[in-house]
């Protein structure tokens, strides 16, 4: 294989470290961590920020896979989004059940557990809940924007909703070294030296965040697939049921 200019200038430089080690007992000689690169690594961890948040923004669709802890509640999530809405699913205790909106129309698909009512003894509180139910199991369930639940769950299918509430590091922003997420290299900024969250830019190509840990323990998001088209259309109707004003108790 015909080696890059990459590779032949860090082997070239490899060797003139080499040789001046060796030859005048000196040390200290590498190769610059930005060469090469989209140059956002010599930026400030500020210009950071606004860099990849510009990227993010600007970008048709993403996948973010991995957990946030929103309302003293774990969530995790793998989710594709573009402007026009996302798709996927989303766990939260023993539960998971699968998000779909296009436009302003939510849908929840989910099993007949998930939509069984039980009291806190584990029991129905009514033989039409568990009917009912079965009805529901996986099926579309379109959620209205009235319910508690649109509010709860439209947020996790809206790229910038979601983008715009975890990109954002908080306290006083600081880099925090040169490092490599599933094999791309990496500037990482800090908030609070990591209290306030950490974020790893994407040092090739496009600024794109590519692993966000929240702060306060508050989980750890991978930002993939970026501008990588996907489906997103409405369920057909056979699929669908309507309650019309408000959801079912559940």
């Amino acid at each position: 294989m015909t080696p890059t200019p990459r590779t032949r200038r860090a082997a070239l430089v490899g060797a003139v470290c080499t040789l001046v080690a060796s030859g005048l007992g000196l040390t200290g000689c590498s190769e610059d961590p930005n060469e090469g690169t989209n140059g956002v690594g010599r930026l400030t961890p500020e210009k950071i920020q606004t860099r990849t948040k510009a990227a993010a923004t600007a970008a048709d669709t993403v996948r973010l896979s991995g957990s946030v802890v929103s309302n003293g509640k774990t969530y995790k999530l793998d989710v594709r989004l573009k402007e026009g809405g996302g798709t996927g699913s989303v766990t939260s205790g023993d539960t998971t059940f699968r998000l779909l909106k296009v436009g302003e129309h939510l849908f929840l698909k989910a099993d007949a557990e998930f939509w069984d009512h039980e009291d806190a003894g584990g029991k129905n509180d009514d033989d039409s809940d568990a009917a009912a139910a079965d009805k529901l199991d996986g099926m579309y369930v379109k959620v209205p924007t009235g319910d508690p639940a649109y509010q709860r769950f439209s947020g996790f299918t809206d790229k910038d909703v979601l983008l715009n509430s975890l990109l954002t590091l908080h306290g006083t922003l600081s880099t925090d070294g040169h490092h490599e997420q599933s094999g791309t290299r990496t500037i990482r900024i800090t908030g609070d030296k990591g209290s306030g969250g950490t974020l790893d830019v994407s040092l090739e190509g496009t600024p794109y965040p590519l692993r966000l840990v929240r702060g306060g323990d508050a989980g750890t998001i991978l930002l993939t697939d970026w501008g990588k088209d996907f489906p997103l259309e409405e369920p057909d109707e056979k699929s669908v049921v309507d309650y019309g004003k408000q959801l079912p108790t559940s």
